[in-house]
């Protein structure tokens, strides 16, 4: 036990040391990180008091994450050459995403000894093309590359974050070029994975395939926004993919094979023991069912502790949970420890330790194993809800029932379908004989989890908290599931009810606030009042299936608290402002819907006429009339709602794409008001927009242009952030300042709240 206890001991010392490291706003240089490390060492080999050397081992581990954020971030692709066009040979790792007509994956550039070039690997578009580029070839490629850069929202999404976690140094898109060519189509992992996942399509149908390809080589290129819903409203995204259990049921699977070998062939035990047969062959068939998972961090921890146990059989010693569990981790930190940006660092790790803790073995048959069993189930639903409210802002609370059905049919029943489908891919008929009955199953679970997520309260969405609240509610679901016989196991309900009841700060009667997001180049933004929350343009939609609506504008209601919406104003029907505003829809069916080209959306709503104006809480909300052009041409950008929210002390223009000439058709009275205002700028600072004209009559204080890093459109002009300096208007830019707040109070002019990307907090963010 005392083993045990040091182990995990120098884990818990060594995962605080590489967690503290991630809340510096800047680093060390590596040299002197390095530097550092020396005298720690030092410290640990020749101290032998407990206590001085777990803050050593603590104080090690913070200088070694800072070691590795300073190298990843050193190797980024410099900002002033964001832009150049370099011609790059690599390869393609991973699993292309196809969207349309674009191609999105990740290019791996050779080694070599030149400073010019990129030193890691790349995020890379290749719009429009018709060729499709496929795992694992080698390709020279002419790209046009930039420092890895993401919007900045409420809500626990961090694109910069999640780029450094990877490893990736730049973004960026193929340029067309004579030059690009394939070089090479060699052999990796990646490659098998895509054969697979062909194969496999081609026997059951790409759609009946979508789930069962996650589950059998990591591939989730087919799950679209609908199947992620319902996955996390039920608590069954552990299983869209290949868990670290799954791991293990395919490590109990070379454990049988073993055992039937020596049935057949006893003379085998004469040259190698069955146990260490065994074991070694449970590993073998982990480690491969793992590569062709792509290798996540729920899978390495499994594999490390598997790779433990064999060892101890090998050696003939004994290993305990705990003990397994703390290697697996020291092991992850040591290669990796800015894995500790990862969710599913936390989730794996800290579901398996809850597990070991709360849930022990019974002897008393099957109905104390029973008991236990729902206990683990109750356990991991309850302790790890609050972290996926921490790290994705919304959890399930019928995830419960769901996995009572779910996790053992897919564990025990379609996992082993999947993998002896897998096995004999290379005889069709044997194949289909174990796929189709596992897609079946995974068809009919599929439909009782959908009828399951449209349960009331399936979800629990909460305003995002402070990380002090997070952890005092983890402590508390963890106390309710400490053995029988701690007292006050029952109060462990207390710490709880600060993460489920957030104090609410609502604006006042006539006051309202808005929040612009940083959806790149486009629009979304949220408007509050007392007891309303409309929202006006839900963003674009990008590459790969993904759009604003999902990815950012409901992560922000959640984060916020401001949910539900009750109105949803989609402007006009160009993409990079109706492209988000689907599944903004489909998640508040409720909610009225507007816009100013309702035939061009995807579903229905009703035209932004001029007497449908309303009022919340003592703020007013009106539509401004646009003139038709003459002779009736009128461009679509000029079709688009502009919506003017008055409270008592400031007003808010929202102007969608709307251009200078139809700026001029405004009437003037429509226009001019003696409240403070504050305006979005039209079609993102567009140098056809924003006419002297319509802000000599508007007048705003402050303007927000809603516009892409570096986008190639130079939105905001120039120009037009002259012109309106000139007018003494404030200018802020999504693209800088990432989400804006700006409060409407009703008494005072409006003041922007918060940005934010400013301060820069986090060394990632620049």
């Amino acid at each position: 036990m005392r083993v045990s206890f040091s182990l995990v001991s120098i884990a818990v010392a060594a995962i605080v040391g590489c967690t503290a490291a991630q809340g510096l706003s800047s680093l060390p240089s590596w040299k002197l990180s390095a530097l550092a490390c020396a005298p720690l060492l030092f410290l640990l080999w020749r101290v032998d008091h407990a206590g001085v050397r777990l803050l050593a081992t603590g104080a090690l581990f913070v200088v070694w994450a800072a070691l590795h954020g300073s190298l990843a971030m050193e190797a980024r692709w410099p900002a002033s050459r964001n832009g150049d066009d370099i011609v790059v040979t690599g390869r393609i790792v991973a699993l292309p995403r196809r969207a349309g007509a674009d191609t999105a994956f990740l290019f791996d550039p050779d080694a070599v000894a030149d400073a010019a070039m990129p030193r890691g690997r790349m995020r890379i578009t290749w719009y429009r093309t018709a060729v499709a580029p496929a795992p694992c070839e080698r390709w020279r490629l002419t790209l046009r590359l930039r420092r890895p850069h993401g919007g900045l929202n409420p809500g626990p999404a961090d694109a910069e974050r999640g780029a450094l976690q990877r490893r990736v140094v730049a973004t960026g898109y193929v340029r067309t070029a004579r030059t690009n060519e394939r070089l090479s189509t060699p052999t990796c992992v990646d490659g098998w994975r895509a054969r697979m996942a062909k194969a496999i399509d081609a026997r059951l149908g790409e759609h009946d395939a979508r789930i069962l390809k996650a589950l059998a080589v990591g591939d989730t290129r087919g799950l679209d926004a609908a199947d992620w819903d319902t996955a996390r409203a039920t608590g069954v995204s552990h299983l869209m993919a290949i868990s670290g259990f799954h791991v293990g049921v395919a490590a109990g699977g070379g454990v049988a094979l073993a055992r039937l070998l020596y049935a057949v062939f006893p003379w085998l035990a004469l040259t190698l023991p069955r146990q260490v047969a065994q074991a070694v062959l449970g590993l073998g068939v982990a480690g491969i069912y793992g590569m062709l998972a792509g290798l996540g961090l729920p899978t390495v921890r499994s594999l490390l502790m598997i790779a433990v146990v064999v060892f101890a059989i090998v050696a003939r010693r004994r290993a305990n949970g705990m003990s397994l569990l703390a290697f697996a981790l020291l092991a992850v930190l040591v290669v990796d420890p800015l894995s500790v940006l990862s969710a599913g660092f936390w989730l794996s790790f800290a579901g398996v330790g809850f597990l070991m803790l709360c849930v022990a073995p019974r002897s008393d048959g099957w109905r104390g194993w029973l008991g236990e069993l729902l206990r683990a189930q109750a356990a991991m639903s309850i302790v790890l809800l609050p972290l996926c409210l921490w790290f994705f802002g919304s959890a399930s609370l019928i995830g419960f029932f769901a996995n009572l059905v779910a996790a053992p049919l897919v564990s025990f029943v379609v996992v082993p379908l999947v993998l002896l489908g897998c096995a004999t891919l290379g005889f069709p008929t044997v194949s289909h004989l174990f796929l189709a009955p596992a897609a079946w199953l995974l068809e009919r679970l599929w439909l009782v989890l959908e009828a399951m997520s449209q349960w009331p309260l399936a979800s629990l969405g909460v305003a995002e908290g402070a990380l002090a609240m997070t952890a005092l509610a983890t402590l508390g679901a963890a106390w309710l599931f400490v053995p029988r016989g701690v007292p006050l196991r029952g109060y462990g309900f207390l710490l709880l009810l600060p993460l489920f009841l957030p104090a609410r700060d609502e604006p006042r009667p006539g006051a309202f606030r808005a929040w612009v997001l940083d959806v790149g180049q486009g629009l979304a933004v949220l408007v509050r009042t007392q007891s309303h929350t409309l929202v006006y343009d839900a963003g674009p939609a990008y590459a790969g299936r993904r759009d604003a609506g999902s990815g950012i504008v409901l992560p922000a209601i959640t984060a916020l608290g401001i949910g539900p919406v009750d109105r949803l104003v989609v402007s006009h029907g160009d993409s990079d402002h109706a492209g988000g505003a689907a599944p903004v829809a489909r998640r508040y069916p409720r909610a009225v819907r507007l816009s100013g080209e309702p035939r061009r959306l995807p579903f229905t709503s009703s035209p932004c006429a001029v007497d449908a104006s309303w009022s919340w809480d003592g703020v007013a909300f009106r539509f401004i009339e646009v003139p038709v052009a003459p002779g009736g041409q009128t461009k679509p950008n000029d079709r688009s709602c502009v919506l003017a929210v008055e409270g008592k002390g400031g007003r808010l223009l929202l102007t969608g794409d709307i251009g200078n000439r139809a700026e001029r058709r405004i009437a003037v009275d429509d226009l001019a008001s003696s409240l403070p205002t504050v305006t979005t700028m039209a079609h993102h600072g567009s140098r056809h927009s924003s006419d002297p004209s319509w802000l000599a009559v508007v007048r705003p204080t402050m303007a927000i242009a809603s516009a892409g890093w570096r986008n190639r459109f130079g939105h905001p002009h120039p120009s037009i952030v002259d012109r309106h300096a000139r007018f003494a208007t404030d200018v802020y830019v999504t693209a800088r300042s990432g989400a804006i707040r700006i409060d409407f109070p009703a008494l005072g002019p409006p003041t922007v709240a918060r940005e934010w990307r400013r301060p820069a907090d986090r060394y990632w963010r620049e």
